[in-house]
């Protein structure tokens, strides 16, 4: 695979989150980012020869990549890459062929495997990388918390808690819970999860932010005893919890786990647009 001439900064956005959704606008001057596609954004996956429109001299050439698990994702500002690399020497030879000079896991924070990958993609091509991560979230007076190390740590856990479950964990992991034949379950999801399920499940086709009144009528009318959501953190998917202290019943919390040892992190797009200024390139 031959370079490809690029400016001289080009910084790879790990993406799908809105986090990296705002920071490709930060960088590339990009306004109203939200459902639509920007201009500048390339749907097609990689393997096709596309045209971009480059950079202009000295500016920052921005690609952020997408996982392809979503149907129709959300696009960001800049250029957008979708699918696998391969795994991490896949990852580190795209990053060499492009000459990429900034790396930024801007992925889920439970995107665990991705984020190893990239520490050692990282590590193989020589470029700088950094960890974008939401603030997790913390209980407020009022909340009823319970803590879980994993998925299959919280199916442990469920049962003594309620029967009635909103499972907020996301499609990819449904069949954690599969086994837990006298729970039943709601699930709402961008996309129809894909078996084995739980056999007592109902599912929502929806896409996010949901507003509090949203919350509030949907434990209501489902009768709602136990929401069960992985530590996400961020603003947008926080009124589920405000709608669950309100009607006293508890939370099963999945713990997040940690950035790869030694990657640095940012946790606001602040700091996130220090460390790009600061960091020495590739």
């Amino acid at each position: 695979m031959s370079a490809e001439p690029g400016p001289g900064r080009h910084v790879l956005i790990l993406g799908g989150t809105t986090e990296a959704r705002r920071l490709a606008a930060a960088l590339t001057g990009a306004r109203g980012v939200g459902e639509a596609a920007h201009p500048d954004a390339h749907p097609a996956r990689d393997t096709a020869p596309r045209a971009v429109r480059p950079a202009p001299p000295g500016a920052t050439r921005v690609t952020t990549s997408l996982a392809g698990r979503v149907a129709a994702p959300v696009l960001p500002p800049g250029e957008t890459r979708i699918g696998g690399f391969g795994g991490p020497a896949g990852l580190a030879a795209w990053i060499l062929a492009h000459r990429v000079t900034h790396l930024v896991d801007a992925t889920h924070p439970f995107a665990e495997r991705m984020s190893f990958n990239a520490a050692e993609a990282a590590a193989l091509s020589g470029v700088p990388l950094l960890a974008l991560r939401r603030p997790g979230w913390t209980p407020e007076p009022g909340d009823e918390w319970t803590f879980a190390d994993s998925l299959a740590g919280a199916a442990g856990l469920l049962p003594a808690l309620g029967s009635r479950a909103f499972l907020t964990t996301g499609r990819m992991g449904l069949h954690t819970f599969a086994h837990l034949t006298d729970t039943w379950f709601l699930v709402r999801s961008v996309d129809p999860p894909a078996a084995p399920t739980p056999p007592r499940l109902e599912v929502l086709l929806a896409r996010g932010p949901f507003t509090l009144d949203d919350e509030r009528d949907l434990l209501a009318r489902h009768r709602i005893d136990v929401l069960v959501t992985k530590d996400s953190g961020g603003s947008a998917t926080a009124p589920k919890l405000t709608a669950a202290r309100e009607t006293g019943i508890p939370v099963l919390v999945v713990r997040r786990p940690p950035v790869p040892e030694g990657v640095a992190e940012a946790r606001s797009m602040a700091a996130a647009l220090r460390w790009l200024d600061c960091a020495e390139p590739a």
